[in-house]
């Protein structure tokens, strides 16, 4: 497995790390904690030294979860979390004070069983707390060697600006795939100025880039693409024109949509590091052979043209998560 350091303060990592939120949460009813910790062991063994989790998965138990699949093998990975809403519960609000900051650390560390957390997310930007205060929190952290390095999830660039002049800021993680470019407007720049990594979560756009769902698709009650307007039955028919470009490379390169899609993200720039997360041993080492796959700048190109002659449809978040996105 190839790697890739995060930001300027040394984070090494594998080059795909596995967001494990999926394995019991946000996606229907994910896989048995047995299921799951097998999941992530047989990822490190093929090389994986990074992963993600929040203490709002579940909420708690995919913390669980990782701790007691890492444990073994604790000081050869990175684990990243998250803190950053009331009592873990996305649907109770964002609550970022510094002194909630210190609890969920304490917590999670107890929880992934762990003296100290890699790598440590504001999961959203709270508007009801200065991040200055919020970056000194961590920053307190980080000199007692509870936090190695500090991470936001989802910010603005004065949001990202504020709190590196305060703690520096290792990685952002935000949504970025071929099915959600916005990042390149003003995030990357900013980020390759600062000197800060950049972790891609739903780099598959939530597996609408695999080309495994279609207008016929039937999702859970309890998966949250059901709530998403980029997959409603119309936009999942109007959006099908990506699948069928990525598909068609695939085609050539003898690989499948889900590598090209994560060889496009790692070909953007050597400090990025995608998250795809699955339940499938299958997909997991489908997904890996994604960093063998080299698309050359001819390829690139040719995405680059078609995707920009297309229009893709809907909103990437529900109404009720809308208002947790970072305007400031």
């Amino acid at each position: 497995m190839q790697k890739r350091t995060l930001g300027h303060r040394g984070l090494e990592v594998s080059a795909l790390g596995l967001g494990c939120m999926g394995l019991n949460f946000g996606y229907g009813s994910g896989i048995s904690k047995e299921e799951s910790i097998k999941l992530i062991r047989h990822a490190f063994d093929l090389g994986v030294t990074f992963f993600d989790t929040a203490e709002t998965y579940g909420p708690f138990t995919n913390e669980e979860i990782v701790g007691e699949a890492l444990q073994p093998i604790r000081d050869q990975v990175v684990i990243a979390t998250k803190f950053g809403f009331q009592e873990g519960v996305a649907t109770q609000g964002l609550d970022s004070r510094p002194e909630r900051i210190r609890q969920v650390a304490e917590a999670s560390l107890k929880r992934l069983r762990t003296d100290r957390i890699d790598l440590f997310y504001q999961h959203r930007v709270d508007p009801s707390v200065p991040m200055e205060e919020v970056a000194g929190a961590v920053k307190d952290l980080i000199a007692e060697g509870k936090v190695r390095h500090f991470g936001l999830s989802e910010a603005s660039v004065p949001s990202i600006c504020k709190a590196h002049a305060v703690q520096p800021v290792t990685a952002l993680q935000s949504e970025y795939s071929l099915f959600w470019r916005e990042p390149e407007q003003e995030i990357l720049p900013t980020l390759d100025a600062l000197g800060i990594g950049f972790v891609p979560f739903a780099p598959l756009g939530r597996g609408f880039l695999t080309g495994k769902i279609d207008e016929s698709t039937a999702f859970a009650d309890n998966d949250m693409r059901k709530s998403v307007p980029r997959f409603t039955e119309e936009n999942r028919k109007a959006n099908h024109a990506l699948v069928t470009l990525i598909s068609g490379i695939a085609q050539e390169k003898k690989a499948t949509p889900a590598q090209v899609a994560l060889a496009w993200l790692l070909a953007q720039k050597p400090w990025i590091v995608p998250i795809p997360g699955t339940t499938k041993t299958s997909r997991l080492e489908e997904n890996l052979g994604g960093t063998a796959l080299e698309l050359t700048p001819t390829d690139l190109a040719n995405i680059e043209r078609a995707t920009s002659e297309m229009t893709l449809h809907g909103d990437r978040y529900s109404p009720a998560m809308q208002r947790y996105v970072d305007n400031q």
